[in-house]
């Protein structure tokens, strides 16, 4: 097997970790160029959106999607990231830190691929508003879950973060956050995420 990845993005440093969190060293990690404009043949032809990550298989279709990636690699590797007594909890967690890594990766898309005459400021700060809601809701209602036990929420959401530092740094995510900075500090230490830090 094969995940097609890249080393900035969010949703393929989610999967990333998960390889390396479950010890799952037999999936080949094969870096890719993707672009909504157009990208590596290889992983257009395995995820017919072009986006990553996407995981090639020997026993069947490709699989894409960080989301899907990530619990098929949880499953092979019967890791329990997803727990049962608290799925919905943590689903709903992966799910707000998708949705924040959307939001900033759209952000980064249309700055470098716009000219910037044809940059749309109030766009910008409407996405800017979806990960400042998130990141509030985090702080309000998510310390709990991102306390206890490894779970597949907890990986997202330091994919997130780490994301928001590398791409967003000048907008200072952690100011009034400070149970979900001192959150983030800790989990940044993990070896796995160490390993997958993007420079």
């Amino acid at each position: 097997m094969q995940l097609l990845s890249s080393p900035p993005s969010p949703f393929a440093r989610k999967t990333r970790v998960f390889l390396l969190e479950t010890g799952q060293d037999d999936i080949e990690v094969r870096d890719v160029t993707a672009n909504p404009m157009g990208g590596d043949a290889d992983l257009n032809a395995s995820n017919p959106s072009g986006k990553i990550p996407a995981l090639t298989r020997d026993d069947g279709p490709a699989i894409y999607d960080s989301r899907v990636i990530c619990r098929f690699l949880d499953q092979r590797a019967g890791a329990n990231l997803y727990p049962e007594g608290r799925l919905w909890e943590v689903l709903s967690l992966e799910a707000n830190a998708d949705a924040i890594m959307e939001a900033a990766v759209g952000i980064v898309y249309e700055k470098r691929l716009r000219p910037e005459a044809l940059w749309w400021p109030d766009w910008h700060e409407a996405q800017w508003a979806k990960v400042a809601r998130s990141l509030d809701a985090l702080e309000a209602r998510s310390m709990p879950l991102l306390q206890g036990p490894l779970n597949a929420g907890q990986i997202a959401v330091g994919c997130a973060l780490g994301y928001l530092d590398l791409r967003h740094g000048d907008r200072n995510w952690r100011a009034g956050r400070d149970m979900l900075a001192a959150w983030e500090a800790a989990f940044a230490q993990r070896p796995a995420m160490v390993a997958t830090r993007p420079d």
